[in-house]
C-alpha cells in the first residue's frame, strides 16, 4: 500500500493476530487516519510513545550508500535522486513507527471522507510552511498531484482511480474518484508528496526559470527538517537541520531529527565501501551478506567494543518481501511456463544456504512472505470463494496444490529435479543436442542474468551452473548502479534478481507490480512482464475490498494465482536486520515495533563518542 520513490520502504510477523477492523469515520472531520484499527494516539497528543521528547539536538551521522544520483528532481521516471530527499520534502500526512496503516494529520491537519468512499477532502495546516516562509496551499497539493500523474508512470498507475484534484474551499483540496467503497484510496492519497509550486515555477539564482519536467541539479526548497547544503553529484550530500522548521513542535515530529547534519557518501565498489566503515569514515552500515556477517567483523573497533553489532527484527516486523529470479516474460523464451518451472527446479537454495549462507536464511515461498496472510496450504472459505469466482481466468492448480518450492540440497535431489526440469524442456520443444538445449530451429536456449551487486555472483553461478549440466547457456553480468537502473527502468535485461516489499494492507500498488497496464510502462515496477486477465481481476477486486476480511481473502487468492504461474524463480529472506554502527548513538529504551528509526529517532551521545572517538562531532 505504501508507496514512494524516496524511501524504502512495512508490518506483523508471523504468530501475530490481526488487528480488528475499526476503518476512519465517513463524513466527519478526523485527525487520523486508519485502514485497520483505531488510532493509537488521540486528538491533541502530545508525542509518539517511542521518541525521547528531550534528546539533544547536535552532531553529525555519516551514512553510506551504494550508487550515485543525478539529479533532485524527486518525480521524473528517468535519472536517480539522492537518498534523503524525504528530509526536505513532506506529505499530506504521517505516519507513526508502532502501528500499522495509522497516519496524524501533517502538511494537512484534518481529513473527511465522503460516506460512498467517493472522493476525501484535506484540510491544510495554516502554520505549515515551505523553506522560504512562504505558506504550503491546497493549490501546492493539487499542482503537485497533477505533475506527479503526468509525469511519472508509477504514480499514473498508483493513483488510476483518481479523476481529480481541485481546490473546493480555501485551505482544502479535494480527491474525486471513479469508484466508490475504495477505502484506500484516502488514506494512500495522505502519502501524497507536496512540492511548492512556486519555487518550481520560479527561477533560479541564475535567472533561469526551473522545470519540473527535467532533470536539475539545483537543491531544491521544501517542507522538510533539513535542508541540502553541500554536494558533489553521484559522491556525496550533505543535510542540515533547519533551524526553523515549521513542525519542530508537531507532536509527530518531537523527538526526531535529533542531528545537525546528516551526510551521505555514495560507493560504487562494495568492498569499498566496507572497508570504508572499518576505517571510520561513516557511521552505521547494514550487512546483507551472510558470510561477512559470520566472519568478516574481526577488526580491532569491534574487539574493543567502539563498533557495536546488533540485531533487530522490527525493521521486519512489517512487511513482507518477495525476493526472486525475475524472468523476462517480454522475451519468448520465458513466456511458456514450463521453461520457467524448469529453472526453478535447478536452483539449488539448500546447498547456498549449507555453503554460504551459514544457514541464515529461509526460503521463499509467497509473494507476501513474513505476513500473516500468506498463502499456506490449499484455500478454503471465502478466499475458495474468490477463487471460484474467477476459475475460468485462473491456473486449475490453484484449487488442488499448495505452492512449494523444489528442495534440493545433496546430488541425488539435484539430479532428480535436473531430469524433472529437462522432461518439461522437452515437452515445451526443446532437445538435447550433445551438451546443448536447443529449440527447433538448433539455437541453444540460452540467458543473461543482470546484477548490480557483486555478492550476489556466486548466487547466480548456482543457476548457471546447474542450468548447464542440461544444455542451457547462462551468462550472469555485473553492471554499475547507475546502467542497472536505466536497464531495469527500460526492461533491458533476460533475468534479474529483485523484488517487490510488500504491506500489511495491499492494494493499489499491486496494479504497478502485477497489473497489464504496468507490463508495457517503462519505469513500473512489473518488472515480470505479467499482464494476465486474472490477475487483473483479482486486483480489482483487492481495490474494491468493501472490508478487511474480503481484502484479506483476495490477498490469498493473488498469491496463490502468481505463484501457480511461476513467474519467478523464489530466492531466500531473512527476518531481522543485521547492523553495526560507530559507538556514538543513543536511542529510546523501547524500539517502536516496526521500525528502530535509524537515524530519525536517535541522537548524538557526547560520552559515547569520547570514548569511540569523536568523528561526526
Amino acid at each position: 500500500m505504501k508507496f514512494s520513490t524516496l524511501l524504502a520502504s512495512g508490518l506483523l510477523t508471523l504468530g501475530l493476530a490481526l488487528p480488528a477492523l475499526a476503518q476512519t469515520p465517513t463524513g466527519v472531520w478526523v485527525y487520523a487516519d486508519s485502514l485497520t484499527e483505531a488510532p493509537k494516539y488521540p486528538e491533541g497528543f502530545a508525542h509518539f510513545d517511542y521518541v525521547n521528547p528531550d534528546a539533544p539536538k547536535t552532531g553529525t551521522v555519516r551514512l553510506g550508500t551504494r550508487g550515485g544520483f543525478d539529479t533532485f528532481n524527486p518525480i521524473l521516471p528517468k535519472g536517480d535522486a539522492p537518498l534523503g530527499l524525504s528530509l526536505v520534502y513532506e506529505t499530506l500526512l504521517t505516519s507513526s513507527l508502532d502501528e500499522v496503516n495509522t497516519s496524524y494529520g501533517f502538511l494537512a491537519e484534518s481529513m473527511k471522507v465522503a460516506d460512498d468512499f467517493g472522493s476525501v477532502i484535506f484540510r491544510m495546516d495554516p502554520k505549515a510552511r515551505w523553506q522560504d516562509g512562504e505558506p504550503v496551499t491546497a493549490e501546492d497539493v493539487v499542482w503537485s498531484f497533477d505533475k506527479l500523474t503526468e509525469l511519472s508512470p508509477m504514480y499514473t498507475q498508483y493513483y488510476a482511480n483518481i479523476t481529480k484534484a481541485e481546490v473546493t474551499a480555501p485551505g482544502e483540496v479535494t480527491f474525486t474518484f471513479n469508484m466508490t467503497g475504495n477505502k484506500e484510496l484516502p488514506h494512500i492519497l495522505g502519502q501524497l508528496m507536496v512540492l511548492p509550486q512556486h519555487w518550481w515555477e520560479g527561477t533560479d539564482a541564475n535567472g533561469k526559470k526551473r522545470d519540473i519536467g527535467a532533470s536539475t541539479l539545483e537543491p531544491p526548497m521544501g517542507s522538510g527538517p533539513y535542508k541540502i547544503t553541500s554536494f558533489d553529484a553521484g559522491r556525496s550530500i550533505t543535510y542540515t537541520r533547519d533551524e526553523n522548521y515549521w513542525a519542530k513542535d508537531h507532536p509527530t515530529q518531537i523527538g526526531t531529527n535529533n542531528f545537525d547534519v546528516i551526510d551521505y557518501e555514495y560507493f560504487l565498489d562494495e568492498s569499498v565501501w566496507f572497508e570504508a566503515f572499518k576505517g571510520d569514515q561513516f557511521d552505521y552500515w547494514s550487512e546483507y551478506t551472510a558470510r561477512r556477517w559470520a566472519t568478516g567483523f574481526d577488526f580491532p573497533a569491534v574487539t574493543e567494543g567502539r563498533v557495536v553489532r546488533e540485531e533487530f527484527p522490527q525493521d521486519y516486523n512489517g512487511r513482507g518481501d518477495m525476493t526472486a529470479f525475475i524472468p523476462n516474460l517480454r522475451r519468448e523464451k520465458f513466456q511458456d511456463q514450463r521453461v520457467r518451472e524448469a529453472i526453478n527446479l535447478a536452483f539449488d537454495f539448500e546447498e547456498l544456504n549449507n555453503t554460504i549462507f551459514y544457514n541464515q536464511y529461509a526460503r521463499i515461498d509467497s509473494y507476501f512472505f513474513g505476513l500473516p496472510f500468506a498463502a499456506k496450504g490449499l484455500p478454503q472459505g471465502e478466499t475458495l470463494a474468490v477463487l471460484d469466482s474467477v476459475k475460468d481466468e485462473v491456473p486449475p492448480a490453484v484449487f488442488t496444490e499448495a505452492y512449494t518450492n523444489p528442495v534440493n540440497g545433496d546430488p541425488t535431489k539435484l539430479r532428480e529435479n535436473l531430469r524433472k526440469a529437462l522432461g518439461l524442456l522437452t515437452e515445451a520443444g526443446y532437445t538435447l543436442n550433445g551438451t546443448q538445449l536447443v529449440d527447433a530451429n538448433g539455437q541453444q536456449l540460452s540467458f543473461e542474468i543482470l546484477m548490480h551487486q557483486p555478492t550476489l555472483e556466486a548466487i547466480a553461478a548456482n543457476l548457471q551452473r546447474n542450468l548447464g549440466q542440461i544444455g542451457i547457456a547462462v551468462s550472469v553480468r555485473i553492471v554499475d548502479t547507475p546502467q542497472y537502473i536505466n536497464r531495469l527502468r527500460s526492461f533491458d535485461y533476460d533475468m534479474i534478481y529483485t523484488g517487490w516489499t510488500q504491506s500489511f494492507s495491499p492494494g493499489n500498488e499491486q496494479r504497478d507490480f502485477f497489473g497489464s497496464g504496468s507490463a508495457n510502462e517503462e519505469g513500473s515496477r512489473n518488472y515480470a512482464g505479467i499482464a494476465d486477465k486474472g490477475i487483473d481481476t483479482l486486483i480489482d477486486k483487492l481495490v474494491a475490498a468493501p472490508d478487511r476480511d474480503t481484502q484479506l481473502a483476495v490477498i490469498e487468492a493473488l498469491d496463490r494465482v502468481l505463484l501457480a504461474h511461476d513467474y519467478v524463480i523464489p530466492g531466500y529472506a531473512l527476518r531481522y536486520s543485521r547492523t553495526a554502527r560507530w559507538d556514538r548513538f543513543s536511542r529510546p529504551e523501547t524500539l517502536p515495533e516496526f521500525a528502530i528509526g535509524f537515524p530519525s529517532i536517535w541522537w548524538w551521545d557526547e560520552a559515547k563518542a569520547e570514548k569511540t572517538g569523536g568523528a561526526g562531532r
